[in-house]
């Protein structure tokens, strides 16, 4: 155990136990060590009684209503998703993405107008996840029966976007054209971090995968 881990176990132990134990709820959050999940803690209980019950309120509302889209999985509090309903979408285009993080980035560039699907992840055997655990027999259905003409594959630049963009351009191919978004990224790097004109270039410059 790291001396900041030990000096931070320390310092919980001198707060309240109502304190100690958000603090280290806000910790469990991705992205979120020791010491901003006190800061954010501290921050709350500075904050109104109604605030806290608003934010308290929106929270377990989100819980509660959000679920996926019947058609392409990303989140939504309708059986349809926004996206999906839009009538001035593209149904020609179908891009594939890994989450719904990777959606919202896509959406800050406005230069797609296509459809999304989300697979829910990626084929990683090392994390034990398989295609049989991702939205993949759904996408093939999707794309064999509708009016899709391309699928883009928007998948992070790695060992598991690669293995996952040729696992699914061998599935789709007899059905569609099948293309992969050029990048002007680091290999390994996160699709959700990427800025919108490197996204916006990247979705111009995609190129066929197979």
């Amino acid at each position: 155990m790291s001396k900041f881990r030990i000096y931070v176990l320390r310092a919980l132990s001198s707060f309240t136990k109502p304190l100690s134990r958000l603090i280290d709820q806000f910790e469990q959050l991705p992205g979120i060590g020791p010491r901003t999940a006190q800061r954010l803690a501290l921050y709350l209980l500075r904050q109104p009684d109604e605030k806290i019950k608003n934010f308290s309120k929106a929270l377990l509302n989100a819980c509660e209503q959000i679920d996926q889209c019947k058609s392409c999985f990303h989140l939504t509090s309708n059986e349809i998703c926004e996206i999906c309903s839009n009538v001035h979408r593209n149904k020609n285009l179908l891009c594939v993405i890994a989450d719904s993080r990777d959606l919202l980035a896509i959406e800050r560039t406005r230069e797609y107008k296509g459809l999304y699907h989300v697979l829910g992840g990626l084929i990683s055997p090392m994390d034990g996840i398989s295609p049989d655990m991702l939205q993949i027999t759904t996408l093939v259905e999707r794309v064999s029966k509708t009016e899709v003409s391309e699928v883009i594959l928007a998948l992070t630049p790695s060992v598991e976007g690669d293995t996952t963009s040729l696992y699914l351009a061998k599935l789709l191919t007899p059905f569609v054209k099948v293309t992969r978004i050029a990048y002007g990224l680091p290999v390994g790097s996160e699709l959700e971090y990427a800025d919108e004109v490197t996204l916006t270039r990247a979705l111009e410059g995609r190129t066929n995968i197979i």
